[in-house]
């Protein structure tokens, strides 16, 4: 089944063909970790991981690269604000975003460099780069990328660059589109980094944002490899500037495949700590969202599209989840049993290869949750007409958890600890009711159950408890 996705630079859905057969360099931008990844920064890797995820899925091995910026402007201004020493100020939100990466289920990459562990390859880069007359050094020390001296500068953003002013100087790691101008490479230290330096051929000082990401994914993906991915607002500067540093330094082609996801809004509006809609996972998870929901809200959308998140789409996320390991358990109790049943791998079949095929083009995940919905109504039906057996139980069951490598989403036990202490007693006593022929009893218990949001249904192996 051939893969295709949509490369940015062509602006058009291509075959991917990776370099080396069925390996696959991936290399995702990661976290500037100044502070906690909110959810906008948590819909990019939500898609980088469901990328990855699909081309294991479809038999890829998959080499992925997350980068940690560690040091940038941001990162050394707001340590030297908390008066915190910069390795110590940003290994808190290191930590952090790993326990975000944890709580939603993430593939992990297999490498995760941090800039400030790469300063040297940086330095050999931009040394590079001078030598080849790319660069220079301005008059405070500072080295900056001649963009006129790449011709092929702007063809990811397609930027016309004969409208825009030559010789201007940006030092900061971030810019606006129309503020195109030489980028730095290298800052030359001044007192407001404080102790935040490394020395170098020009001087004390640090990495610009942009160089950090051109030399660690050369040394772990090579000059060339598959896939470069990242949000929107990373295409212009940084990943244009990844290209044009790169590219001359190396003389060959940087990436084959650029892939970008778009905004996430908040209620339908631009996320905003001032408009009280700005979250982060953790506050998320304290007004009671679970991380499967939120991670399914976050796949909900094609990724290049504009995501509109909403806490009542969390909500509902949650209410279609826990039906989904409600089904899971019926599933299992079939698949214990001795039960006879027909034969249903054509059904199951059929919906896998629907989701494949929907994977397979650039990420299809409407088509995808649809062949995944689809699966669920045909096997309910199964269920209620009593017909399933146990060898399709498994069948189906064992399709759903192949479905999850892809999204990771579901729970296939119920947790225990989900169920309140309050819930698991009215149960328990309903029980001995049942077992005291008491169904007076029984109904009134079973009655409170519901009101309070809770059903349980009698089966050969006891109570089955789920939320309504």
């Amino acid at each position: 089944m051939s893969v295709r996705l949509y490369n940015t630079i062509k602006r058009a859905k291509e075959e991917f063909i990776p370099i080396d057969d069925k390996k696959v360099g991936l290399y995702t931008c990661g976290p500037t970790v100044y502070n906690y990844a909110h959810i906008g920064n948590l819909r990019s890797f939500v898609f980088e991981d469901i990328l990855k995820r699909t081309l294991k899925f479809l038999g890829y091995k998959v080499t992925q690269v997350m980068n940690l910026t560690d040091i940038d402007d941001k990162t050394i201004r707001d340590s030297i604000a908390a008066n915190i020493p910069l390795r110590d100020y940003t290994q808190k939100y290191k930590d952090a975003f790993f326990e975000d990466l944890d709580k939603l289920r993430f593939d992990k990459a297999e490498v995760f460099p941090a800039a400030t562990d790469h300063i040297k390859e940086m330095i050999e880069l931009i040394k590079t780069l001078v030598d080849k007359g790319y660069a220079y050094q301005s008059e405070d020390g500072s080295i900056y990328y001649s963009i006129a001296k790449f011709s092929a500068y702007g063809k990811l953003a397609r930027i016309d660059m004969k409208n825009q002013r030559s010789g201007v100087r940006i030092k900061t790691d971030e810019y606006e589109k129309d503020s195109v101008a030489d980028f730095a490479l290298w800052k030359a230290w001044t007192e407001g980094d404080g102790d935040n330096f490394w020395e170098s051929p020009w001087g004390k000082g640090r990495p610009g944002w942009h160089i950090e990401c051109s030399a660690m994914s050369m040394k772990y993906l090579g000059k060339t490899f598959d896939i470069h991915t990242g949000g929107v607002d990373n295409m212009f500067p940084h990943h244009e500037d990844e290209i044009a540093q790169s590219e001359a330094a190396n003389g060959v082609k940087f990436v084959n495949y650029w892939m970008h996801c778009e905004y996430l809004i908040v209620e339908g509006q631009k996320m905003s700590k001032s408009l009280g809609n700005f979250f982060t996972l953790r506050d998320l998870e304290e007004k009671g969202y679970n991380c499967n929901a939120i991670r399914w809200v976050l796949i909900s959308a094609h990724y290049r599209r504009t995501l509109n998140f909403t806490l009542e789409a969390c909500k509902q996320a949650q209410e279609t989840l826990k039906n989904f390991t409600s089904f899971f358990i019926r599933l299992k109790e079939i698949a214990d049993s001795d039960k006879k049943g027909d034969d249903i791998s054509a059904t199951v079949n059929s919906h896998m290869e629907k989701f494949s095929e929907a994977m397979s083009d650039d990420l299809n995940i409407s088509e995808a949750l649809a062949a995944v919905f689809g699966l669920q109504k045909e096997t309910n039906k199964l269920i209620a007409s009593n017909i399933l057996g146990q060898n399709a139980a498994a069948t189906v069951l064992d399709a759903f958890k192949k479905f999850d490598s892809v999204l990771a989403v579901f729970e296939f036990e119920q947790k225990g600890n989900d169920i309140p202490e309050e819930i698991t007693k009215l149960v328990e006593e309903r029980q001995t009711a049942r077992k005291n022929k008491d169904f007076a009893t029984s109904d009134i218990i079973r009655d409170r159950l519901k009101d309070l949001g809770w059903s349980v249904e009698d089966t050969p192996k006891g109570p089955r408890i789920s939320k309504i």
